[in-house]
């Protein structure tokens, strides 16, 4: 898995414009009048990650005279898909693999063309992904250094005879997702001994490192990761399928001007980048949302 380069938080901090309120409402609902004639509404999920890429979409979109209503913090895919559904949302960066199981929890496709591919297969009609970006965020099962020391662990496959005494920490739909508990136990026979709900993000980084469970659901991308030396297991047989970040868009709103504007930004975002900017919504001075999105979409030239 691929790291937070040493000291870009700082590095990347401070090139940032912040304010000192912090970023505690990243995508407050505001809707600008633009000259192009064109809106759109975006919403993003209840983690940082999202609610930043969905501030880079929509100040890439306004900068093209694309109207914009933000509405952040939607919950999990089992709720915003539901605002995709009755309009109430055009537009939520999205990420393939997760996306691909949600729509058929049978789908057995893993690589990134593949997965990409199926998910245009199994959208329902009114919605399409844009291009997808080489950026990849996945759930993994992590560890901590000194867990992953004491049962010699690298892999999923190794945590197998220690699952019985350990508990599993989580999102609540991790419970019950194809690719969560039920596929850690149907791919790798990994019992666990119970599972904790928890809020993603820093709720379930703490829990980690508290002990209140020895291993945890975390994307990895997340700047926690490298920062607490935690360790990503491996997942040789592939329960996590690829996840490339790509826009999930209503049809009726994707213009020529919405998609080349959305996947001129794909095109520029990678993984590496996206650790970075995840790294610098964690900077000790806490930046906006509005501001690591700027600093991005200047420096990428988009």
């Amino acid at each position: 898995m691929k790291r937070v380069i040493a000291g870009v938080a700082t590095a990347l901090a401070a090139t940032l414009a912040v304010s000192a309120c912090g970023n505690s409402d990243p995508l407050a609902e505001d809707t600008p009048t633009n000259s192009s004639g064109e809106s759109i509404t975006i919403g993003s999920a209840n983690f940082p990650e999202s609610q930043l890429l969905a501030e880079i979409y929509a100040q890439a979109l306004e900068a093209k005279g694309v109207s914009v209503t933000r509405k952040p913090d939607l919950g999990s895919r089992e709720k915003y898909m539901d605002g995709l559904k009755d309009g109430s949302i055009d537009l939520i960066p999205e990420y393939t693999g997760s996306l691909l199981v949600f729509l058929d929890e049978k789908a057995e496709a893993t690589s990134s063309e593949d997965v990409y591919a199926a998910v245009q297969e199994a959208l329902p009609d009114n919605l399409i992904v844009l291009e997808k970006s080489e950026a990849q965020d996945k759930d993994a099962v992590v560890v901590t250094e000194e867990t992953a020391e004491r049962w010699n662990l690298k892999s999923i496959e190794d945590l197998v005879p220690h699952c019985g005494e350990a508990v599993f920490g989580g999102a609540p739909e991790f419970q019950t997702r194809p690719n969560g508990i039920p596929g850690l136990a149907s791919r790798y026979g990994c019992n666990f001994k119970s599972f904790s709900a928890l809020e993603p993000g820093a709720i379930t980084t703490k829990a980690l490192l508290e002990g209140t469970v020895q291993a945890a659901d975390i994307f990895t991308t997340d700047a926690s990761i490298a920062a607490n030396n935690l360790v990503v297991l491996e997942d040789p047989k592939n329960n996590f399928a690829a996840e490339n970040v790509v826009p999930l868009i209503n049809k009726d709103k994707a213009s020529d001007t919405v998609k080349e504007t959305l996947n001129a930004v794909s095109a520029k975002l990678d993984t590496e980048q996206l650790l970075e900017l995840n790294a610098a919504l964690n900077a000790p001075d806490k930046p906006e949302y509005s501001d690591v999105a700027k600093d991005w979409l200047s420096k990428a030239g988009v």
